[in-house]
């Protein structure tokens, strides 16, 4: 998907040229537009959510959201929004691209050893966002750098379905200016890890761990330092720049910095959906049996998710209790998790004391109010639903989530404008105008709206419809 993305880019920029290195990155948007990036980034999500390697998981995104931001509130250039996704690869990888999207592999966070590791990770891939790196990259390209790009990415999509055709089509497209922009990239690199490494340490993590876990990286990802073509080096990893990361620590006093108890919990999390049902439970029974392990609270957590998906209600429920019952492992991920096991097993009134009470307790954690408003459907409370999904649309206008649980809503009350409407802003958000104008045509002719409701429908569906076509223009 990164490819795709790059793809993306590269048949965007084809009208624009420079052929210098701008030396500041506000210098590259006259070459490449806000609005160039807000496009590009809409048509990437687009193909992202709709990819079947994207992991839609709340809790999974508001941890690394939360984690993200962390970093972000101590960068020197902090007033962009961010918006960090999941991918289901076991491979360890992490990627920046337009419009501050910034995707995670779940090897990533499984193959970390602490919190300081995957953070060090995510404080490089924000410096790319913050220091201008795609929009200085497609300024500093000459238009025949962009044929040969589109043509590797072209051939990168096709290995999905045709392998051979693909090896033949990357071996035709090794120009010259794919290697020449190797330099401008491990400029980028060494840039980002500058970044990154002040990043990671204001905001109070392990800087050491940026150096050991990218030797990690190089003794595991040996293609990093082999005659492989320089466009495929999406983070080209040399000795060098590990060399930079180790002298930066060398002064630096030791830090023993406790992973949060979240951390934990997610890896967890991303455990329990691996194999079968009936294997991650014995991975976790393992855990807990092995007197050496220390993050009991994590594996019993697990073994919760574990028993959910073998539909082991009774069980499930046991787990949730132990970890309710531990003075320190408070956490909204758990009071989810145990909305979600009184939801699953049919209980609706233990499911929504439950949400009511962690979402009182941890009023700013989404995955909470998602698990209430859906319990308030399941218990035919659509009106209630509605209201909280009106209220929380006021404070996180941009929540896809939220306006699909709304379409949910409105459509339980019969209410077709409002439900369309919902249903619209949610394709919107999406990066897909065009269901979303298909969604607030019908929103218009459900004529079940008052005025107030009719008139707001007309005005987005004016804006989408400028926004698609200015999008359509070559």
């Amino acid at each position: 998907m990164f490819i795709r993305s790059l793809l993306i880019l590269s048949l965007t920029a084809n009208s624009l040229a420079a052929t210098e290195l701008p030396d500041l990155g506000e210098v590259s948007k006259q070459y490449f537009s806000d609005l160039d990036e807000q496009q590009i980034s809409r048509t990437i999500m687009r193909d992202i959510y709709a990819d079947p390697l994207y992991l839609d998981d709340p809790d999974t995104e508001a941890y690394l959201e939360q984690l993200g931001y962390r970093l972000v509130s101590v960068s020197s250039r902090n007033q962009r929004d961010f918006n960090f996704f999941v991918i289901q690869d076991p491979s360890i990888n992490a990627f920046a691209l337009p419009g501050g999207n910034i995707g995670v592999h779940t090897g990533l966070v499984l193959n970390a050893q602490n919190e300081s590791e995957l953070a060090s990770v995510l404080g490089h891939e924000i410096a790319h966002v913050t220091q201008d790196h795609i929009a200085r990259m497609v300024a500093a390209q000459s238009q025949g750098y962009w044929p040969t790009l589109a043509a590797l990415g072209l051939a990168l999509l096709a290995s999905r379905s045709n392998p051979n055709v693909a090896n033949a089509a990357i071996a035709s497209t090794q120009a010259f200016s794919i290697q020449n922009q190797l330099n401008y990239t491990r400029e980028y690199e060494r840039e980002a890890d500058r970044i990154g490494y002040e990043t990671l340490t204001k905001a109070g993590f392990d800087p050491r761990s940026m150096p050991s876990f990218f030797t990690k990286l190089q003794r595991t990802n040996r293609l990093y330092d082999t005659s492989a073509p320089a466009y495929l080096r999406t983070h080209p990893l040399t000795s060098e720049r590990i060399a930079d990361m180790e002298a930066r620590v060398a002064s630096t006093p030791y830090l023993q910095i406790a992973d949060s108890l979240d951390f934990h919990l997610i890896r967890a999390r991303l455990r329990a959906r691996e194999g079968t049902a009936q294997e991650a439970i014995k991975t976790f029974q393992a855990q807990l049996q092995d007197k050496r392990y220390s993050q009991v609270a994590a594996a019993h957590y697990g073994l919760a998710l574990a028993l959910l998906r073998a539909r082991n209600y009774a069980s499930a429920e046991n787990e949730v209790q132990k970890l309710v019952a531990q003075p320190k492992t408070r956490s909204p991920m758990i009071a989810t998790l145990a909305g979600r096991v009184a939801q699953e097993a049919g209980n609706h009134e233990r499911a929504l004391e439950r949400y009511r009470a962690g979402s009182a307790a941890y009023p700013s954690y989404r995955p909470l109010l998602y698990g209430y408003a859906e319990s308030l459907l399941k218990a035919n409370r659509a009106r209630e639903s509605a209201s909280l999904l009106t209220s929380q649309l006021s404070i996180w206008p941009r929540d896809v989530r939220l306006w699909r649980l709304s379409g949910q809503a409105y459509t339980q009350l019969g209410q077709r404008l409002q439900s369309h409407r919902a249903v619209a802003e949610y394709f919107a958000l999406s990066g897909n105008l065009t269901a979303a104008i298909e969604q607030i045509n019908l929103a218009i002719k459900a004529d079940d709206g008052g005025f107030y409701e009719l008139s707001a429908a007309e005005a987005r569906r004016r804006e989408w419809q400028e926004l698609d076509k200015s999008q359509r223009k070559p």
